[in-house]
């Protein structure tokens, strides 16, 4: 696979197409970043953006995770000491997870962002910004119904990030795109470059396909989650036999989380996928694509009983470096 394939492999939106061929024809060197707010444990949207960052690795990209611990305190997340020794807990596990350590950078937040020259181009970004603009960045991402002066700060600070940790590249699911689109608008602003964005997609909700799947809401699936665990939260998925499931009674978008996960996290990752079956139901399937595993679930060769059992058994495979870090961290 060349660069170009690998940097928009799985990715729903690049920003813009120009911008990504340029980068591909000499990606050596190039930064990409992500920003996280600690949270404690590496969940399934974490691991969608670090699959792309491995990806980015592989193409010859220097990586920069972003443990966002100011961020993170703008959005009431614990004390400054309480999130930066959950930010040093997820990086052991991003690093078990499979991002290569030597091609990433891991830095925190307020090591730059309590800077005075970082304070003042906040200040500039902010007199270039409208307060509905700041909060609709925001609106995707904040919970709760009350928006506070934090979260209309919080989006102009992800765009200056970006500026300085001297990165080419911008990642995050479908959810950033709004901030990322700020980012390019204002960034002119203090005589800054634009970036270059890519967009994951959102993985459904796993018991209704309906919407995204939340690690505060429904089931989730995490490094914290035991074998077992994993089983039977696969065992309960949605997986009707096509890719593309009927709305619901009330007209809301569904998906098909189980092929889903498979497209996103289980073939970048482990490239052949083996169905285990008894003789009896015509033995083992073997898929070097997930196209081909698509297509026998929608011809009725592949049963969604046996897709779901294969991919309990890969995710599991998986998260099981990430959730031995864990145990250590723990002990």
């Amino acid at each position: 696979m060349d660069a170009y394939d690998l940097i928009t492999r799985n990715v729903s939106e690049v920003v813009t197409e120009e911008e990504v061929r340029a980068l591909a024809e000499s990606p050596d060197g190039k930064r990409a970043y992500v920003g996280y707010e600690p949270s404690g444990v590496l969940h399934i949207g974490h691991m969608l953006t670090a699959n792309k960052l491995i990806e980015l690795q592989e193409a010859g990209f220097e990586v920069v995770v972003l443990l966002a611990d100011v961020h993170a305190y703008l959005n009431g997340k614990g004390t400054f000491a309480e999130i930066r020794e959950t930010a040093t807990r997820m990086q052991e596990q991003f690093v078990a997870y499979g991002l290569e350590e030597s091609q990433t950078e891991f830095v925190l937040g307020s090591e730059f962002q309590l800077d005075e020259e970082y304070v003042l181009d906040l200040h500039a970004l902010e007199l270039e910004t409208s307060l509905s603009r700041a909060s609709r960045a925001m609106a995707e991402i904040a919970g709760g119904d009350t928006a506070t002066v934090a979260q209309a700060v919080y989006p102009l600070m992800q765009a200056l990030d970006i500026v300085y940790l001297d990165v080419d590249v911008a990642i995050g699911g479908m959810e950033q795109r709004k901030v990322h689109m700020l980012a390019r608008d204002t960034l002119p602003s203090i005589d800054a470059d634009s970036p270059t964005c890519l967009h994951t997609p959102l993985i459904a909700d796993l018991t209704t396909g309906v919407g995204k799947m939340s690690s505060s809401e429904g089931l989730s699936i995490s490094m914290e989650d035991s074998e077992s665990e994993i089983e039977a939260k696969v065992e309960k998925a949605y997986c009707p036999p096509t890719a593309d499931p009927d709305p619901t009674d009330e007209g809301e978008e569904r998906e098909n989380p189980v092929l889903q996960i498979f497209e996103y996290h289980v073939f970048p990752r482990f490239g052949e996928v083996v169905v285990e079956r008894p003789e009896k139901y015509g033995g083992d399937l073997t898929y070097g694509s997930y196209e081909a595993l698509e297509a026998d679930l929608e011809s009725g060769e592949l049963h969604p009983a046996d897709a779901k059992g294969a991919l309990a058994t890969y995710l599991n495979d998986l998260i099981e470096p990430g959730r031995e870090k864990i145990r250590q961290q723990r002990d």
